[in-house]
């Protein structure tokens, strides 16, 4: 996919577009009020939708929903023993991945692309996408389900200069549904539909440079293109000369912390936590409250009582 990382992120808004060159757009095409078309050969991650008259076939970036079919045996292989469980499970979850799509996009919904040809079985073109619905990103939504895993074409959504931070949401929502047992997780243990205990949130993608826009109707109300204050944000240094020690400790507001939520990088900023505390309690999460954090390992009475204030 052609891209630079040197310029700014722009955005063609359309309400049709011809999506015929295969080799790729270098700005995102914004597609409004997108319409599913039912397909037999839709699955989880890859589907029939269309624009006004044109009809076009998308697939996800950064996910992969196990196979609906015995079609792509190899691939499927790989796909259940990544989840740990049989073929024949697999291919249920890829079933199950199939219908929490159609019932996401079962409302109009927004695409996202460059026009970076997918390939794929079908012999009609098919295009890697961003997919916004109502309830937020549907690739995250699918990952934090446990009906999808985080692997896939790689591409850093509108607004980012590279898909790392994207990944690393996608990694947490993994293990945040593993944890729960839930989807392909949770396969053997009757958990195939739960859902999540705390879906996904609604995706917003923050850059510190503001992205350069063209033909902007879309702009102002793009999940990934209006930032929004995040904790960081609020942190400030105690003195002027403080913000300019490069190895200054930020500050957090005590209570802001949601122990759920955080960051591992967030998790850090509280005096007390270092990389090893923080990356258990990420690992020991869902918490009912904060007031287990005693449960985590490292965690003993002096250390509780002291990073205990920041957390929500």
């Amino acid at each position: 996919m052609a891209r630079s990382a040197a310029l700014a992120v722009a955005l063609v808004w359309v309400p049709v577009v011809d999506l015929g060159a295969r080799d790729g757009s270098k700005d995102w095409i914004v597609l409004e009020n997108c319409k599913l078309i039912v397909n037999p050969a839709n699955d989880g991650d890859s589907f029939h939708a269309s624009v006004g008259e044109k009809e076009y076939l998308f697939r996800l970036y950064l996910v992969d929903a196990p196979e609906t079919d015995a079609m792509t045996p190899g691939r499927l292989v790989e796909q259940a023993k990544y989840f740990a469980i049989t073929v024949p499970q697999a291919i249920e979850v890829g079933q199950a991945a199939k219908e929490f799509t159609r019932e996401k996009l079962s409302a109009p919904f927004t695409v996202f692309t460059r026009m970076s040809d997918a390939m794929g079985r079908s012999k009609m073109e098919r295009f890697y996408a961003f997919v916004q619905t109502k309830d937020g990103d549907l690739g995250e939504q699918l990952v934090r389900n446990g009906l999808a895993r985080n692997y896939g074409f790689k591409a850093a959504p509108p607004a980012l200069q590279n898909s790392r931070l994207e990944i690393e949401k996608l990694q947490q929502f993994e293990d945040e549904a593993r944890q729960e047992k839930i989807g392909g997780w949770g396969v053997n243990a009757g958990r195939l539909n739960v859902r999540a205990q705390k879906p996904a949130p609604f995706s917003v993608f923050v850059t510190k440079k503001k992205p350069r826009l063209r033909a902007t109707p879309l702009a102002n109300s793009s999940p990934w293109i209006s930032p929004i204050p995040t904790p960081s944000s609020s942190i400030a240094a105690s003195s002027p000369a403080e913000a300019k020690k490069p190895h200054a400790k930020e500050k957090i507001a005590l209570g802001r912390i949601d122990i759920n939520t955080a960051t591992e990088k967030e998790l850090k900023m509280i005096p007390g936590i270092g990389p090893v505390v923080a990356g258990r309690i990420i690992a020991a999460r869902p918490f009912r409250t904060a007031d287990d954090l005693k449960k985590v390992s490292g965690i003993g009475d002096k250390k509780y009582a002291q990073i205990r204030p920041y957390f929500q």
